[in-house]
């Protein structure tokens, strides 16, 4: 039982550092980013890519992955999002295209398959990334056998989660952006450079979604759709959870891990992923702001 809870724990954590994002972006800035998923897979890539051509472990991956896609979150709100806040529905959309074209871009080795020059570890084949030595194994707690990798994902997430929280909650730019959350109208007659906050939020977001996707390389095949369904189980736990609160996010993401978990192992995954949509609804229905919503007056 230990073991399936622990399981349940690490799925919860992966999770966790795709909503954290999410839920400082849509909180903020009111914006549906569909291409969060990509980030995700874009971080998986940077895994494979390092490993290839430099020759770097999981732990390098983890800081590369990270500023990749924070720059390419930033490029993206500079030259699509920042046009369209308060359009919700063409956010969604421009950021759907956006999803799709980096999927393929990926799948097309950035188009250079064209002239016929093939990028190794990119194109529409799967790839494996191999975890150290360190981090391979087991090892045992009251006589449970606990995946030392997946004890990785965890600390990992616990570290990142901390730090989201100094920074949202101990700096001045996470007090711009909590007061940006409250009332951005207001917050920018205060003199917040809501555009600048905007942006730096989208491209943490972004960066978190890389390590996320560096994790989730450790044990998945990396392909070009991978980051697809991470989106909506980001948005699930956002929901679930309460727009803007990372609270609600941390406690959303680790009840859902587990009730996957659990489920998964007494019947199937589809089963548990099932069941897991059914939980969400279930509390929408009975709290439509979410767990820990944020008090307002």
């Amino acid at each position: 039982m230990l073991e399936v809870l622990f399981i349940g724990l690490s799925l919860g954590s992966i999770l966790l550092l795709v909503a954290l994002g999410l839920a400082i972006t849509y909180g903020a800035m009111g914006v549906i980013n569909m291409a969060h998923g990509e980030m995700v897979m874009i971080g998986a890539y940077v895994t494979v890519l390092s490993g290839i051509w430099l020759g770097t472990n999981i732990f390098i991956a983890i800081p590369l992955a990270f500023i990749v896609t924070a720059l390419l979150g930033l490029l993206i709100e500079r030259v699509v999002v920042r046009r369209l806040y308060g359009r919700l529905l063409d956010t969604l959309l421009a950021t759907w295209g956006i999803a799709i074209l980096i999927q393929q871009a990926v799948r097309l080795e950035f188009g250079l398959s064209f002239l016929g020059i093939h990028i190794q570890g990119l194109g529409p084949g799967l790839q494996n990334v191999s975890v150290p030595a360190m981090l391979q194994g087991t090892f045992s707690i009251g006589g449970a056998d606990i995946n030392r990798y997946r004890t990785f994902i965890i600390l990992v997430t616990a570290v990142l989660a901390l730090a989201t929280w100094f920074i949202i909650y101990r700096t001045t730019v996470g007090t711009q952006v909590r007061a940006i959350i409250r009332n951005p109208k207001m917050a920018a007659a205060c003199g917040i450079d809501v555009t600048r906050v905007n942006a730096l939020t989208f491209a943490l977001g972004s960066g978190l979604a890389g390590v996320a996707g560096v994790m989730m390389s450790g044990f998945k095949t990396v392909f070009p759709d991978m980051g697809t369904s991470m989106v909506v189980d980001g948005f699930l736990v956002v929901v679930m959870g309460g727009v803007g609160s990372l609270l609600g996010s941390v406690f959303s993401a680790g009840i859902l891990g587990e009730i996957n978990g659990l489920v998964a192992a007494a019947t199937n995954d589809i089963l548990a992923r099932a069941v897991v949509f059914g939980v969400v609804i279930a509390i929408i229905v009975l709290k439509p702001k979410g767990l820990f919503a944020l008090k307002g007056r």
